[in-house]
């Protein structure tokens, strides 16, 4: 993972089948025929799509939207309500906790197991730690996960929104007391998010090996293009508890980000997709990231979103340098200072 491109071809799609971290597969499953990639999480055999999906509707729709993206390629799903349905073999299963308080163990424990009943499994593939506790030692932190993997409630356990350090410390109190460590990071990436995945979390895998899944390419859904004219009623930025988001596209950078916005729809358009498409494959491009995350609360929006799979090809590192110059946020690292 995190390999350089050395051709104008499309960085995911240039590298040789067994190469380290990468697995192409084409899947034709469905009467849809979408194609469909893999790649290993980290440095685990687990073979995940590179989309993955988080319905964001009610149980109906959402066991409609899990079974659509199943026939359709995709095999991890990051959501407490998944059902299984007799394909646990063919699934990798996600699931978030956050705890806190004095007795870690027996809270990450008991909100493990309300997890797994709900899921109605056995165990989860990956168990993430939804944020640090600032008020719980990494140690007992570390322990805990430990802990539930070795009760098998969980194969793998991982980190989610934490920074580098926090990772970084997690490893290394799971080396000194013969603990097993995090195997990779669930961060926010998209196009006016480059940072952490970009520089820090590269690093982070040369180092100590955790990989990296993602989520939000659609920026809350700013690079929808909904939101090109302000904010629509019934929009995710004009519902209650939003506010933040509301405030964040009507701002002088919220604005500068749709201008930004509308050039790349150009791209998009010469490429033969959408906008979402496009920022969703444009997720895809980064070798280091394991598989993109998708919210989708309707049949449609996830097809459109399952769709960008097949714009991949299309994504050229001319393609890239022009998002990128349209963008003006690329990150770079000590490597690309020295050099």
């Amino acid at each position: 993972m995190y390999p350089e491109s050395t051709t104008d071809s499309p960085a995911r799609l240039s590298r040789q089948t067994g190469s380290p971290g990468m697995i192409y597969n084409a899947r034709y499953g469905s009467p849809k025929r979408q194609l469909q990639f893999y790649s290993d999480l980290s440095t685990t055999s687990l073979p995940l799509s590179f989309l993955s999906l988080a319905p964001l509707s009610g149980q109906q729709m959402a066991e409609q939207l899990l079974c659509l993206a199943y026939e359709n390629g995709i095999n991890l799903f990051d959501t407490a309500e998944v059902y299984a349905a007799g394909k646990r073999s063919s699934l990798v299963i996600t699931t978030k906790i956050f705890w806190g308080g004095k007795y870690v163990v027996s809270s990450l424990v008991v909100c493990l197991k309300a997890s797994l009943e709900r899921l109605q499994l056995e165990y989860v593939d990956v168990v993430f730690a939804n944020r640090p506790d600032p008020n719980t030692p990494m140690e007992e932190t570390v322990r805990a996960m430990t802990h539930v993997i070795n009760q098998g409630m969980a194969m793998y356990w991982g980190t989610s929104r934490w920074s580098p350090m926090e990772i970084m410390e997690a490893y290394s109190v799971a080396r000194q007391f013969n603990q097993i460590p995090p195997i990779c990071e669930q961060a926010e990436y998209h196009m006016f998010q480059r940072e952490k995945v970009e520089v820090q979390l590269p690093e982070l895998f040369h180092k100590i090996g955790v990989g990296a899944m993602t989520w939000s390419p659609l920026a809350c859904g700013i690079i929808s293009g909904k939101y090109d004219s302000g904010v629509p009623p019934y929009s995710r930025a004009s519902l209650k508890g939003y506010q933040w988001l509301k405030d964040k596209i009507l701002s002088e950078e919220g604005r500068r980000q749709q201008a930004k916005l509308k050039e790349l729809q150009a791209i998009a358009e010469r490429l033969g997709c959408t906008l979402p498409q496009l920022a969703i494959v444009w997720c895809l491009r980064n070798e280091g990231v394991s598989s993109v995350l998708l919210g989708a609360s309707s049949t449609d929006q996830l097809m459109e979103n399952i769709g960008a799979i097949q714009v991949l090809p299309k994504l050229s590192s001319s393609i890239t340098h022009e998002v990128d110059s349209i963008l003006g946020n690329k990150p770079y690292s000590k490597k690309d200072y020295r050099s």
